[in-house]
This record gives C-alpha cells, structure tokens and sequence, in this order.
C-alpha cells in the first residue's frame, strides 16, 4: 500500500507514524482496518480507549454500564465534569469522536455475563480487559480463550499495577495459567475501598494500549509469556515469566471448562448471592442475614429491635456523611479490636462502610468472635445514598 491510499487528513493526522519504520502507510491501514474491544471505560479503559483511537484505530468497542460519578474524574480521563449523571459510554463515544472523527465507536451498554460473552468479543481482533472485578476478568479470559483472541490484560490498586498478554496463541498462557484460583473475595479491596492513585490508570492503561497495537501490527515483542508489575511509588518494573499451564481448566491439555454458560463466575470468585426482597441471602430464611440490602435495613431500624450500626470507615470519610442520626457509631477498623467488647452482644448489629467490602470483613470477624446476629449493608452507604438518602455523602 502506498501514502495515496491514506485520506489527505489522516497523512497529516499520522504522519509521526508514517514516518517510522515499523508503521508506514500500510500499518497505518491495518490499524484502520482493526477492530479492538475495550471492556470497562473506567479507570484503565478510559486512556486505552483515548490512545487507540488516537492511534487511528478503526472500530474501538465499549463495554460499560455505568454512569459517571465525581469520584470518577479522579483517574477516568474519558469523562468531565460536565458527563457526571451520563452514562459513561455516551461521555466516552463524545470524547473519543472529538480526538478522532476517523474512529467508529461500538457501544456495549451491558454487564459482560457467560450469556453474552461470546456474542460480543469474537467481533474484534484484541480485547484489552479494563475490567476491576475477578468474575469479569476470568470471564473474558475464557471467552478469549474459547474465541482465539489474544487478551491484554491490566489491573491497579492503590500505587502498584500489572499488564500482560494472554490467550495469544496455542502456545501462549492465559490468565488462569497465572491466576488459577482467585483470592478470598473478602480479602481483596476495590479500588474504592483501598483507594488508587490517578495517574496509575493512566500509566497501565496506557501500557494496554501500547502492547494492542503492537498486536495489530505485528512488530516489536510482545507481552505474552511475561507479566509487567509497576510500582509507582517506587518508579519501577518487575517483569515475571509466565508459562503455559499444560494443567490449565480453560487452555490446557484437556480443559475441563468449555461451555461458558454453564459455568458460575460469581460464584467461583466468592461473590455472594444477591440479597433477596426480604433482605436475607437464599437459604437463611428464619435467622439473621448475613447481607441486607437498604430497604430491609431500613425496616430493621423501624422496628422493634432496631440493630445498632457500626460504621467501620476512617474519621476523614465519617465526617464527610454517617448516618449517625439513626444512631450510628464510628468504629474504625484499626480500632476494632480493642473496642470490640463495648458492642452489645445481644443486640443485632449491621456494619457499615463505602461500598460494602470493609464492612463484609468486619461482620465476619465479628461473628467469629460470637456476636450471632451480626449483618453487612450490601453495597454499602453507597447503595444507602442511592436508594434511601439521596443527601448523603459518600466518599
């Protein structure tokens, strides 16, 4: 292919690629020509997304269901102020045709599940995981698997992230070769609860992008085979070596998992079932739940034994919002130990913090130590701000 087969615009828009060796004319059209998936627009999702298009990818799909909040402006480069209450995919379709009118954006206004998986990934040629949550990201890794697509995959938390390839080739591992099995759910922090720095997305994210285009161009090595971990605080990398597992359930010798819909994410990550209408998990029916969502709790603390609540946030996030006028108390988690004995045993207690997963681990400790009717707000205040007190803030 030549220069002339390039609009007059996109020469002038690419021309710091043109000139270079390992791109040229002809893998300026390849990159026209590709069509990369995108799954999250959040905090990795939102500088992949900018730097693909950027690049002159042709077709950047988006999976995302969500809507802009504030806190997500942080890190989220994708989004403004002027996108919080939007959904996400529309800020980021917005953001993305200003950069670069060339690029056709394919929206995805859904949660990724085993049901549709394998209808929207084979579409593309690299599926770059922005994914925050391990049933997602062991979902798209067999769905790559299964479709024969290589899979860039990336993760933060607080100031330390990680990037790969999988699933790229026969010979190549997947992220199950590295991860068989994921941790403890309630061992593991959200973002939102253990915090990220924001321009930590932007370097990771950014990597993801870099090694998918590499993939589409064929140049250069690639990740696969090598995991890539960033400390930011300490301005380094690591790089581990990863093999195909021969034993692997999904890209192995003889996989034992084949059929996505038949297979249970949520629950092989640990994720308890959804609170029912009642407010307590299928199958607790006549004890205490162990999650209640805000309407159940909401009856509770109307009725005749209201629980106490126990809010296990730090000082900086009760001052901002607490729902200290239903009578709750501040009790941190650093604190819990030592005050634990100033809890009444005999009254039901609901802990409480952000989004649900301190307060999840405290309830566990909790009824470890013979407190028996101890619950977690599922979702957290969070979910308590969006379904019972819109005035509540939450940080």
């Amino acid at each position: 292919m030549d220069a002339e087969s390039l609009s007059s615009d996109e020469v002038r828009r690419y021309a710091r690629h043109l000139v270079l060796h390992e791109v040229g004319p002809e893998g300026q059209r390849r990159l026209r020509d590709a069509r990369v998936l995108v799954v999250g627009a959040g905090g990795l999702g939102s500088p992949a997304a900018l730097y693909l298009a950027a690049a002159g990818v042709g077709t950047v799909g988006l999976v995302d269901f969500d809507d802009v909040d504030v806190s997500n402006l942080q890190r989220q480069v994708l989004h403004g102020t002027d996108d919080v209450g939007r959904p996400k995919l529309d800020s980021a379709r917005d953001r993305i045709q200003a950069l670069n009118p060339h690029v056709t954006v394919e929206p995805y206004p859904v949660r990724l599940d085993p049901g549709n998986a394998l209808d929207i990934l084979p579409r593309y040629d690299v599926v770059v995981d922005g994914s925050d949550n391990f049933p997602t990201r062991y979902l798209v890794n067999d769905a790559c698997v299964q479709a024969g697509i290589p899979l860039v995959y990336g993760s933060i938390l607080r100031w330390e992230g990680q990037v790969s390839l999988f699933a790229d080739g026969p010979e190549g591992p997947c992220y199950r070769c590295l991860f068989r099995e994921p941790p403890p759910a309630d061992l593991v922090p959200t973002c939102a609860e253990a915090g990220v720095f924001g321009a930590l997305p932007g370097v990771v994210g950014s990597m993801q992008a870099l090694e998918a285009i590499k993939r589409v161009l064929g140049v250069g090595e690639s990740l696969r085979g090598r995991l890539l971990l960033f400390d930011a605080l300490g301005a380094s990398w690591r790089e581990v070596r990863v093999r195909r597992d021969p034993g692997c359930p999904v890209c192995g010798d003889d996989p034992s998992i084949d059929t996505l819909t038949l297979y249970d994410y949520e629950d092989f990550c640990g994720i308890t079932p959804e609170v029912s209408a009642a407010g307590a998990t299928p199958g607790d029916a006549g004890s205490f739940p162990r999650r209640i969502g805000p309407a159940e709790l909401r009856r509770l603390l109307d009725g005749d034994d209201p629980p106490l609540l126990v809010d296990v946030r730090e000082r900086w996030e009760w001052d901002e919002g607490n729902l200290a006028g239903l009578g709750a108390v501040h009790l941190p988690l650093g604190e819990l130990s030592p005050r634990m004995e100033t809890l009444e045993r005999d009254r039901p207690i609901v802990a409480l913090c952000s989004m649900g997963a301190r307060s999840a681990g405290v309830a566990d400790y909790l009824r470890d130590r013979g407190f028996s009717r101890v619950a977690n707000l599922a979702g957290g205040l969070a979910a308590w701000a969006r379904d019972e007190d819109p005035e509540l803030v939450v940080v």
